[in-house]
């Protein structure tokens, strides 16, 4: 082969350098040619900023006043900047500028409306359909006033940003528990006659033979004398009601 100075001369690197990688592959062969692990450079920020950083966001309110922390308030008070700040608080999974909301039910039969409606969801009996029933109302109908250009590749769907208004409707829909199949049927009211209508079309959709637990929430129109006394006519249906202010068990 080539001494070292002629390859270092033909490939502008020094003698040194063909001499370490001449030994390197010698030694381990190609896995010789691959780089090793470096350390990178060291850590600017120490394990023991970061824990101060995330019980600062966990336990403390910004000196500022604010009612929650930015990075930029954050970087201040913890002497870094505001990119390690975003680093450290999405590696902790923290998102201080997002708040939910919850609420509490008072209802004095939870815990017995919950084992119902959680047991027929779990165990349903033989021979019958659970569907969680709800109500969306106030949906705008809405219809641009040009057709939809559809998508095409590197184009996303478009739309006009103007549209012609045509009032609002509701929409009533029942999911099928084992399936996840939906019943639904839009009207324009939202009234305990239109409730009405849809337990007709569920009647009219399901075959005679099965019984029919419908989850519902506590909306007046599913509780009026008109729906009480078509219920009497209909025994397969069964209404579970969840608690008050437990919208999440509704699983529709």
């Amino acid at each position: 082969g080539l001494s070292n100075a002629r390859v270092a001369d033909d490939l502008g690197v020094s003698r040194e350098t063909v001499r370490k990688w001449r030994s390197r592959f010698a030694a381990d062969r190609l896995e010789g040619l691959v780089d090793q692990p470096r350390s990178g450079a060291p850590r600017r920020i120490t394990d023991e900023q970061v824990e101060a950083l995330v019980a600062r966001t966990l336990g403390q309110s910004p000196p500022t006043g604010d009612s929650r922390w930015s990075t930029r308030s954050m970087a201040g008070a913890a002497g870094m900047s505001q990119s390690a700040v975003s680093r450290i608080w999405r590696a902790f999974g923290l998102k201080p500028h997002i708040v939910e909301t919850w609420k509490l039910s008072t209802d004095p039969q939870f815990v017995t409306k919950v084992r119902d409606v959680v047991g027929i969801y779990l165990s349903p009996p033989e021979n019958a359909l659970v569907l969680a029933v709800d109500e969306k109302s106030q949906i705008q109908a809405l219809v641009r006033t040009q057709p939809v250009l559809p998508m095409a590749p590197t184009t996303p769907a478009k739309m006009t940003h103007d549209y012609v208004r045509h009032g609002t409707t509701s929409l009533f829909a029942a999911l099928d528990i084992a399936s996840g199949s939906v019943i639904a049927q839009h009207y324009r009211r939202h009234r305990h006659q239109e409730f009405l209508r849809f337990l007709k079309v569920i009647d009219a959709a399901v075959p005679q033979h099965l019984e029919l637990h419908l989850v519902l929430d506590n909306y007046a129109t599913h509780k009026t004398e008109p729906v009480k006394k078509w219920l009497l006519r209909h025994p397969r249906f069964h209404l579970h009601f969840t608690p008050t202010s437990a919208s999440w068990l509704n699983l529709v």
